[in-house]
C-alpha cells in the first residue's frame, strides 16, 4: 500500500463548497474525518485544528492552507480536502483568502515522524505555483487525488 493510499482516498475530498469561515471549514473536515473512519471524534478534530491555528496560521498563499493537527480522536493518520468555491480571511502568509484546503490530521503517537515528512512534502508541493494552479482548476477528485497523491510518495 503506498503512502498516498494510505493517508488520502477519494472520500476524504470535498469539492463545491459554500462554507463561509473557518469554523465551518474545521467543522466539515471533522465530519470528513469521521465519515472516513480516521477519527472518532469531529468535534475534537475541528477544535485541535482550531488551537493549531491559534497558534499561527496554516494559511499559505494563492488560496492555499494547510490545516493540521495531532490529537487523541484521530485514529490514523489521514489527508481530508476541501475546495470551497469563495475565498475565506485565513490570516494567509500573502494576506489572500483561502480556498482550497489541505488538512493534515495525525494520530497523537505518530506525532513527528508522519507529520513533518507530510506536512514537508505538501508545502514542497506548493511552492510551484503551476502546482497551486493545477489543484485549484481541478473540477474531481481524481485529478486531485493524483496531484496531491505525486507531492506525497515524494
Amino acid at each position: 500500500m503506498t503512502l498516498t493510499n494510505k493517508l488520502l482516498s477519494p472520500s476524504q475530498i470535498c469539492l463545491n463548497q459554500s462554507l463561509t469561515s473557518q469554523e465551518e471549514v474545521f467543522e466539515l473536515i471533522g465530519n470528513l474525518a469521521v465519515d472516513a473512519g480516521l477519527a472518532s471524534s469531529a468535534v475534537q478534530v475541528a477544535e485541535g485544528l482550531k488551537q493549531r491555528e491559534l497558534e499561527s496560521t496554516t494559511g499559505f498563499q494563492d488560496g492555499f492552507a494547510i490545516p493540521h493537527t495531532q490529537n487523541q480522536a484521530i485514529k490514523s493518520a489521514g489527508v481530508v480536502i476541501v475546495k470551497n468555491q469563495k475565498g475565506i480571511e485565513w490570516n494567509s502568509l500573502d494576506d489572500k483568502p483561502a480556498q482550497f484546503f489541505i488538512a493534515l490530521l495525525i494520530p497523537k503517537e505518530e506525532a513527528g515522524n508522519t507529520h513533518i515528512q507530510a506536512l514537508a512534502s505538501l508545502s514542497r508541493m506548493l511552492i510551484h505555483k503551476e502546482n497551486r494552479k493545477e489543484l485549484l482548476y481541478a473540477d474531481n477528485e481524481d485529478a486531485i487525488l493524483s496531484k496531491i497523491g505525486e507531492a506525497l510518495e515524494q
